[in-house]
């Protein structure tokens, strides 16, 4: 693995709350957070600084981010427009190196190894210049995390976000003494199912793990998770010695393994088999759609559910291998319908997923003596074709708009948010 790399992770400051900000330079002095403000238990998906400073906080409820921040200005998001910003940004990145990787819609890799012989500065000016490029051109500030590994990049990063300039380098030379003191919590990927494992293992520093030799980490891992826990194990203390030898690539990292679409629901509308079923079959349209756009089958359908009272929640995941991988929206929502009806507990629903999964290429297709699939393919992918030209609302079904229904809200969506 090469030492002399110098990676980036260059990271948005409260990118959505920060784009809004330039584009209202009236807001610019009082603080901002980004939500529904006609939801007052909706929540948060961004906070400038200055509503963070008064105890506004990402992912808490609308109504009380008002009550800890009463001249709070809540705007409502517009994805479409954030996801143009963060295109935009990228470009500007390309500027300095054409080794440019997308982490996140406010994250992006960049390799300046080659950059910095080629445009002859130094590291800091180069960091400097692409801060500067990026806020003038967009109101939005980014931090700097630099490593010469882009796990070592992407942690880096967590320290700039506290420093006057927003830029930290983390190293080989001083893992030891910023890094590895460091609560486990805070390592890459470590969420609290997986630091409460580590607590019981009598590991409570990311140091714990990296002073380690990896035969007795696995061991360890052994006896609290079981023996398939070895590729974990090798991963985290990797992860603790910034081991990390993927290079930053450009374009899309890997082949999609799965198609899915969720939604959270209201849940007291939806308290009935009829109501849950048109979301369903909604749901399904979009996972078919998505696939054949892809030019793809799934083999394997899966649905998640959240169910809920209002006091006690409980969620599950089920699937069902199909005779013939499909993406034909007739036999993925009855397959999807045999799956949930078969398991709901009939409390009402917070949330309802679809998924498929073991997915071939549709350029082959399995014909049957009573169903013409080549047929009803063909004339999906002409609806496909519509709605791709007008929008995903131009051709519904009309169960869609009953009141239980969800696809025009979410024609008017992106990621479950308006665009």
């Amino acid at each position: 693995m090469p030492k002399d790399r110098i990676i980036l992770l260059s990271d948005c400051q409260a990118f959505y709350a920060s784009v809004e900000k330039a584009a209202h330079p009236e807001y610019q002095n009082l603080p901002v957070a980004v939500g529904d403000p006609a939801r007052m238990n909706g929540i948060v998906l961004a906070a400038c600084p200055l509503a963070k400073a008064q105890g506004v906080t990402t992912a808490s409820r609308v109504g009380e981010a008002k009550t800890k921040c009463r001249d709070l200005v809540v705007i409502r998001p517009r994805m479409a427009t954030y996801i143009t910003v963060s295109l935009l940004i990228s470009e500007i990145y390309k500027q300095y190196t054409d080794l440019v990787e997308a982490f996140s819609i406010d994250e992006q890799f960049l390799d300046v190894t080659g950059s910095l012989k080629f445009q002859g500065v130094d590291l800091p000016e180069l960091i400097r210049s692409i801060q500067h490029h990026v806020l003038l051109s967009t109101g939005v500030w980014t931090r700097v995390g630099i490593g010469p590994t882009k796990i070592l990049a992407k942690m880096a990063n967590n320290f700039a976000k506290k420093q006057p300039g927003g830029v930290f380098r983390l190293d080989y030379d001083n893992l030891e003494t910023e890094l590895w003191p460091l609560p486990v919590y805070e390592m890459f990927m470590v969420a609290s199912r997986m630091t409460k494992n580590f607590y019981r293992m009598g590991i409570t520093t990311i140091g714990d793990i990296a002073r380690m030799e990896l035969g007795e980490f696995k061991q360890r891992m052994r006896t609290t998770m079981g023996k398939q826990s070895d590729i974990q194990a090798e991963y985290y203390w990797q992860t603790a010695r910034g081991i990390d030898p993927s290079p930053v690539v450009t374009g899309i990292r890997h082949q999609i393994k799965s198609i899915g679409h969720g939604k959270a629901l209201r849940w007291n509308l939806y308290t009935r088999l009829p109501e849950i079923e048109v979301v369903l079959l909604e749901l399904v349209i979009e996972v078919c759609q998505r696939a054949r756009r892809q030019r793809y089958m799934g083999s394997v359908v899966s649905v998640a559910v959240a169910e809920t009272d209002g006091n006690k929640a409980y969620s599950y995941s089920r699937q069902v291998t199909l005779q013939e991988p499909s993406a034909l929206t007739h036999e993925i929502a009855a397959a999807a319908y045999r799956l949930f009806v078969d398991h709901w507990t009939g409390m009402p629903l917070s949330r309802l997923a679809v998924s498929i999964s073991q997915l071939t290429d549709d350029c082959v297709m399995q014909l049957t003596l009573f169903d013409d699939r080549s047929r009803t393919l063909s004339r999906e992918r002409a609806v496909d074709r519509i709605k791709t030209r007008y929008g995903s609302g131009a051709l519904i079904r009309a169960s869609s708009l009953l009141e239980s229904g969800v696809a025009l809200e979410r024609a008017q969506q992106i990621g479950g948010h308006y665009k």
